[in-house]
Order: C-alpha cells, then structure tokens, then sequence
C-alpha cells in the first residue's frame, strides 16, 4: 500500500500550495513572501554542479569482484587475501571529450573507472578502454584536452586542432591509432575491455614491490560500431550506452569482465633491463614477455535508484590507493595523483569525500575539519590537530610502505629526445599489421574521415607531418592514408 507522506519545506515545514504562488489578486503581482516560490526557484537554480572537464557523460552501476585466483604472492592487498572474498564496487563509465549532452557513440576513448570498498579504504581504479594514452607527461595533458574540445575562435570542434597537436606530438600515434580503428567506436560499454593503463606497483607481505598493469577482459565479447554505424545510432539514440547498460542490468543480464594483470619484476623495471621505459603511458607490455595472470571477476548487478546521487557525484582519483597497492614513476600517474582529488574538490567540494556514493562504508579517523557541505558530525568535541593526548587513534606501523627505488641522482627536465624514449612507431606499427584487412581498411577510412576535416593556411603542412608519421608506422597505412586524401606521397617534401 502506498504510503502517505505530507509535502514539506527542505527545513521540514508541511505546505499546501506547490503550485500557484501567492498574488494580489488571481491576476495581480507576486508576494515576496512566498518562500515556497523562492525555495523552489533558487534550488533549481543551483541544481547543475559544475561539468567534470572530461568525462563529464557517463553511465554507472554497483556491483561486487570476487578473487578466483591467488596473487598473496604478489600483494599484500585485504581485497585480494582469499580466494572466493567478494568486495563491493561502484563503476562509472564515460565517453571523454564531449558534454554532458553528447552522444554516446562518439569517435572517442572510454573511461573505465572503478571504486572498490574495501576494509582498507576505498581503492579507485581510474582507467580506459584503451592501455595507452596520447601523451607521457602531465604538462601536456590540459594542452591536449584543448584539442578534443571547442576552438577559442568558433566554439566549434576542429579537427585541425586535434591533427596539428597529433602531428607534433609522435607519441600520440599508438593511442590515435587504436582511437581511428573500430575500438574507437565501442558497442556499448559491456562490450569492450578496460584498462588500468598506468604502471602501478604491488607490495607483498615480505615488502617485495612488483610492477603491474591492470586489464579487465569484457566476458561478453569485443563488439565494435563501424564508423557508419555508429554515425546511425547517433541519429537514432543518443544514449545508446547508457540505455543498453542500465537495460541488461535491470533485465537481470549482469556484465562481467575478467580482471588479470601482468607483472613486472623490480630488477626488470628499475635497472634499464626492458628495451623500453615501462613506466611509458603511450606502451604497452608484450603479452609474450609478461603474460597475463588470471585474478578474478568483476559483475556489475545493481543499477543506482538515483543517478544524480551515485553516477553523477562519483569521485575518482588515482590517489585512492590501500595497503597492497603503490604507484610507481609512470608520469602521467604522478600528475594525476594530484590533479583528480583537486578536480572533484572543484567540482563537488573539500568533502565530497562524504558523499554515500564515496564515503568508504568501513571506519575512516582523521583531522580534516569543516568546510562546506561537511554532514557528518564534523569530529564531534574530539581533537583537531595531531599529535594530542586526549583521542585514542593510533598509526599502525604495518601499513608503512617500503621506499620506492630511484634510478638517479639527478632532477632535470629530460625531453622526448632522452634514450630509449623516442621510439613511437613500433608499437602502432605492430598493432596496425595483427590487424585484418578488413580492420586495416576501416582503421585507413576512419583516420583519412578525420583528417579530411583539417583546414585553414596550414593544411598542407599539418597534413604533411602526420603522413609521414602514418608512413613511419607502417608503409602501407601510411601510402593507404595518402591516397584517400589524394595526397601523392613523391610530391610531398622530403
């Protein structure tokens, strides 16, 4: 039976009229004292919280991971402790270069992000679709996000933006590669692989420190739009992805993904052992050196009731670690460590750590105080400052994490051009020749469909650049790109 409950004021004050306001008359002006009007309208008023910068569409559900293979061997992580242990999950995907009111079906990489509870505190695992990324170093990465957004000039997206960035920059190409190929147009979100992309590190109970990456491998198969599919079902459905994903949900059709990882020995990272740099966002691990290790399961089960609450207010931050789980020099990984808690304090305020949908449901004791929106008793009469003699919290030693080893002496800014850092062809170049031709011929579309959209004084020269670095990755890619933009190779400059 339904239940009855009185209409009221967010202070908790029962009112009756939600609909007319008070007047002079029944035509008359309004009343300033109708505080129902004002609560109404200022509330709507503020009822959009700032745009995540990126990422800013998404679809997110609850779920749980469960172990099925044992890995103590390699981290000391509670999550990880026992086979069969179930932990609770929240996961947000996302399109990342357009508005909230974008289409899902977007030429675009797809953020792939996962927050574990824990006993240990909440651990964040903030990834994409894709295992590399377009650049290595942080202070490139808001120059890059200009590309993918609006030109300053028109307020339009500009392709010749995006090519004059990915023309000066070749370590671009592995990323841009996967993005021009089918994978850049996804079916979905349950059909598609995720990434934790950084290099992080484990830590086992002997205090050994591991390096691994991160794949959840979709259980329901890789299924991709074509380029021409996916422009329909922009037309069709914008929210396709959501729709799916919230639909399989709740028709009882749980996603799932396989989550292994590879590993990589201390000695083998830290030593200049590997012919490449493996702390690399723009690399990836040759499976056939480091093979993937089976972990466990991750189902998605629970669709939010609310999606403001949950999807929409979820923080993420690769900062979130726990015990177990370190970082490592990856680049990227150290500017985003402090660039995502910023961004959410921005978005969501100091707090937003209080939010249900990120408040670890285990015990959490610290001396942050104050701020807005903190709900939650504020530390009550306890101390605000450590050390004191009057609370009882105590730092467990146990849970210190042993050094991590630097392999210099020096601080410097070192440029793309340091050894055994300028290699940005083999990688896309291998990628493109396990391709089959079919997947190579749409890849060869996709990319001369965007470039053709480069214009302005500088088109040849921009159109140039990256030939010759489509030409570097492969030949063939290179001479097939040429030719859809009727671009013969013996006229272009040496």
């Amino acid at each position: 039976m339904k239940s009855h409950k009185k209409l009221t004021t967010a202070s908790g004050k029962p009112y009756v009229e939600n609909e007319n306001s008070q007047s002079v008359g029944p035509r008359g002006p309004l009343l300033l004292q109708d505080f129902i009007l004002h609560e109404k309208m200022a509330h709507f008023n503020r009822e959009r919280i700032p745009e995540r910068v990126v990422h800013a569409k998404g679809s997110g559900a609850f779920g749980t991971f469960t172990v099925t293979h044992n890995i103590t061997k390699y981290t000391k992580a509670k999550i990880f402790s026992e086979l069969g242990k179930e932990t609770k999950v929240f996961m947000r995907f996302s399109t990342v270069g357009g508005e909230k009111g974008s289409a899902d079906t977007e030429r675009d990489p797809r953020g792939f992000a996962i927050k574990f509870y824990t006993e240990d505190g909440n651990w964040d695992l903030v990834g994409n679709n894709t295992p590399v990324f377009f650049v290595k170093d942080p202070k490139k990465f808001g120059d890059f996000i200009h590309t993918q957004k609006r030109d300053p000039h028109t307020n339009l997206k500009s392709p010749t933006m995006m090519w004059d960035f990915w023309s000066l920059n070749p370590e671009s190409l592995h990323q841009v590669l996967i993005l021009m190929s089918d994978r850049g147009t996804p079916y979905g979100y349950r059909h598609m692989h995720g990434f934790g992309s950084h290099t992080y590190s484990m830590i086992n109970d002997a205090n050994e420190r591991f390096y691994v990456k991160f794949h959840f491998i979709t259980a329901q198969g890789i299924k991709n739009f074509s380029n021409e599919q996916a422009a329909q079902m922009k037309s069709h459905d914008m929210d396709f992805s959501q729709r799916d994903l919230f639909d399989n949900i709740e028709g009882g059709n749980f996603p799932q993904w396989n989550l292994k990882i590879q590993v990589m020995t201390e000695a083998e990272a830290n030593n200049g052992e590997y012919y490449f740099n493996p702390f690399d966002l723009t690399k990836v691990w040759p499976h056939a050196d480091f093979p993937l290790i089976d972990v466990g399961v991750l189902e998605l089960n629970q669709n939010p009731q609310n999606y403001f609450q949950d999807v929409e207010q979820a923080a993420f931050a690769p900062a979130h670690i726990v015990d177990g789980i370190g970082y490592s020099p990856d680049k990227m990984l150290q500017g985003r460590i402090l660039s995502y808690p910023d961004a959410q304090r921005y978005r969501l305020g100091v707090n937003y750590e209080q939010i249900p949908v990120n408040r670890c449901p285990f015990a959490f004791n610290n001396y942050q105080r104050d701020g807005q929106m903190r709900v939650d008793g504020n530390g009550g009469k306890n101390p605000n400052y450590f050390p004191n003699s009057f609370d009882d919290i105590d730092i467990d030693q146990s849970y210190k994490e042993p050094p991590l080893p630097i392999n210099s002496h020096f601080a410097d800014w070192y440029d793309r051009n340091c050894e055994g850092e300028n290699d940005h062809f083999s990688q896309p170049g291998r990628l493109f020749q396990i391709m089959t031709p079919e997947e190579q011929q749409n890849t060869i579309d996709n990319i001369v469909d965007a470039m053709s959209g480069i214009h302005g004084p500088l088109k040849e020269e921009i159109v140039t650049r990256q030939l010759f670095l489509w030409y570097r990755v492969d030949p063939l890619l290179g001479m097939g790109i040429a030719k859809g933009l009727k671009v013969e190779f013996e006229d272009l400059p040496a």
